[in-house]
């Protein structure tokens, strides 16, 4: 029987990357593996799939009773609702450990690295399986557009070296351009729905049983939402009340700029206030320097809310 690799709810570019490379990884070493997804792509991914010659993965939202893996999380809140009823052989991530649990032992890779994929291509390097030339320019694409090109807290010497050699294997010598290139694509906001941009990059975490979700656009110009704000606020509104979350949030980045707008509906703003250490107003906050979810939103929330 194959197993299923497959990312979070809402899936980026490393969800979908990283369940083609470990697919292809597993297939290699002799285990069926078909890349899944939980959800639509983005732009951004479209545009790594499109360039590279990738195969859109499969679409699948139900699991009970199969092998899978797990990629770029290991929380309960962003998996299938059926996780638990799935057979879990491994989970690669770069997150911080989550709440999913298992009944017998697993393959566990999580790395405190700046994507999914740089710990995965440590997993081809230690098994010793060669990197095909179009999935080595994916993996690339999806480490720089975890680490923001870098400019990101989370980005490790690990992460550049990673890309340094899927670059060479990719045959890409200005990767930094293609960075820029892939973010101009993720920059593009026209023609999209509120509920498609903030669904864009989208996660729910569960805070001392608070429901919380935080979602996130980077872009290179923050004048791209100058009219559109009111319809972001407006669809966070309906968001939280849908799901009966405590809070939703949506990040703004700038990745030129290295900041981030933070629009907020939430049932107590202070809390957010608390874990910024700042002051909304009418629910937005500039965070200076804020570029990580992972690394610089998620552990002052999680402090806030206990």
């Amino acid at each position: 029987m194959a197993a299923y690799v497959f990312g979070h709810t809402n899936p980026d570019s490393d969800s979908i990357i990283g369940a083609i490379s470990l697919a292809y990884l597993k297939n290699q070493l002799g285990q069926e593996c078909i890349p899944a997804r939980q959800g639509e792509i983005s732009p951004e991914t479209k545009f790594i799939l499109e360039k590279f010659g990738g195969e859109l993965p499969l679409l699948k939202t139900e699991y009970a009773g199969e092998d899978v893996y797990i990629v770029d999380h290991s929380d309960l809140a962003q998996s299938p609702k059926d996780v638990l009823e799935a057979n879990i052989l491994g989970i690669v991530d770069h997150h911080k450990l989550g709440d999913i649990t298992t009944s017998a032992p697993l393959e566990c890779w999580i790395r405190p690295v700046g994507c999914s994929n740089t710990v995965i291509k440590e997993m081809y390097d230690y098994h010793g399986i060669v990197i095909p030339k179009n999935i080595a320019g994916m993996m690339l694409c999806a480490i720089l557009s975890d680490t923001v090109i870098f400019k990101s807290p989370t980005c490790t010497k690990i992460d550049t070296k990673a890309c340094k050699e899927l670059a060479s294997i990719a045959g890409i010598e200005d990767y930094k351009a293609l960075g820029m290139e892939m973010f101009k694509v993720k920059s593009a906001v026209e023609g999209a729905s509120a509920r498609e941009l903030v669904m864009r990059d989208y996660k729910d975490f569960d805070m001392s049983g608070n429901k919380v979700g935080v979602g996130q656009l980077e872009v290179v110009d923050l004048s791209v939402f100058d009219n559109k704000k009111e319809m972001l606020f407006e669809d966070l509104k309906a968001l939280k009340a849908e799901g009966a979350r405590h809070t939703v949030m949506l990040l703004l980045t700038d990745i030129i700029e290295e900041g981030s707008q933070l629009l907020v509906v939430s049932d107590d703003e202070s809390i957010i206030e608390k874990a910024f250490e700042t002051k909304l107003q009418n629910h937005e906050a500039w965070l200076p320097k804020v570029l990580s979810r992972k690394k610089q939103v998620i552990p002052f929330l999680e402090k806030a809310f206990k």
